[in-house]
């Protein structure tokens, strides 16, 4: 009889959380949230896992829970169509980041889908993972976002300059960065400058647009839209608007591309037309990525420090999805420093213009 009593208590001992998940007919990240009290989970579902938990006589270890938290959380990252050089320190950071906390990584990528397959995939990812990182252009999307906070899943955003109290974020003060490299060209004599925006669906792209502006305001010189150019952070884009800024009757004397990727392309198009960066023409990017020294001359750029961004946001969601108390939830504007990093590619302009 005695024996009989030790296979039961082993037996009821050796019942896990997977066991109760395939009883009650959902994810294990479901009868997780159940037992932890988290929010984001169907009625009917919850009854379900309590009726498991009961049947199944489920004891779960307060111990063992906690290792289980800690190597089980589950957090996706979702991309489309950043350049290879973002995307590479965004994962970096990512890994880093989640290696440290001993958390899952999801990496997908939503390049081939549409808006309403975009909804549905953020649905489904919903049921599987604890919590999203969101970089460009996808945090600026309403509906995906409104899609994983319906389902109790926190969202943190990388590199938007758009700040709201739904949304936790990590980025660097944009405006002022701009800033800092405009103020930078015109430090070095220059005052015809060229600029070449980002793409227009992400608010990073008007935050640098304006620090471009506040720097030609703040040393009285005139703003002039035909030194503008649009761009759309790639390879191409570049390309294109530096030919309308270098055909110009007046052409600049520096260009400004907003991304490392458009500077390079302009550095390209400079050389095909004889002109010598930097004597003939400066050149300067932003993001600091590994495209700055893939050219030559090696680019002057802002140092957006994409990895650390990415690393900082798996630690605040963490705390988000891991929370001491409940009072330690909350919505985080985390702001990151940024560095002018100065290279070869900028000179005195030849000639006063």
């Amino acid at each position: 009889m005695k024996n009989s009593h030790r296979t039961v208590r082993r037996k009821a001992s050796a019942i896990t959380i997977d066991d109760v998940a395939a009883h009650a007919g959902v994810s294990a990240m479901t009868v997780s949230r159940v037992i932890n009290g988290h929010a984001g989970v169907r009625e009917g579902n919850r009854e379900r896992v309590m009726r498991s938990v009961l049947e199944l006589d489920y004891r779960p270890n307060p111990a063992a829970s906690a290792l289980a938290a800690a190597q089980h959380t589950c957090i996706a990252l979702i991309y489309t169509n950043p350049s290879a050089s973002y995307l590479r320190e965004l994962l970096v950071g990512a890994l880093r980041g989640s290696t440290r906390a001993a958390a899952q990584l999801v990496i997908a990528t939503w390049d081939d889908l549409g808006t309403q397959a975009r909804r549905e995939a953020a649905r489904q990812l919903s049921s599987s993972v604890a919590g999203v990182i969101l970089p460009p252009p996808l945090c600026e999307s309403k509906d995906i976002v409104d899609e994983f906070l319906l389902g109790g899943i926190p969202v943190i955003s990388i590199a938007s300059s758009h700040f709201s109290d739904r949304v936790s974020c990590v980025r660097i003060d944009d405006r002022q960065a701009s800033h800092d490299m405009v103020s930078h060209l015109i430090s070095q004599g220059h005052t015809r400058i060229g600029y070449i925006k980002g793409d227009p669906n992400q608010t990073a792209s008007a935050h640098r647009w304006q620090g471009y502006r506040d720097a030609l305001a703040d040393v009285g010189i005139a703003y002039d839209a035909a030194l503008v150019q649009p761009g759309c952070f790639t390879y191409r884009s570049g390309l294109e608007a530096a030919k309308g800024l270098l055909a110009l009757h007046t052409p600049p004397s520096a260009i400004f591309a907003s991304n490392d990727d458009m500077a390079s392309a302009v550095v390209s198009v400079a050389h095909r037309r004889g002109l010598e960066v930097p004597r003939d023409l400066s050149v300067v990017g932003f993001d600091d990525t590994s495209a700055s020294t893939m050219v030559w001359p090696e680019l002057t750029t802002i140092r957006q420090p994409v990895a650390e961004m990415a690393d900082t946001a798996i630690d605040i969601l963490l705390r988000e999805i891991r929370p001491p108390s409940a009072s330690a939830r909350g919505i985080v504007n985390h702001v990151l420093p940024h560095q002018l990093v100065t290279r070869a590619s900028v000179s005195r302009p030849l000639r006063a213009l």
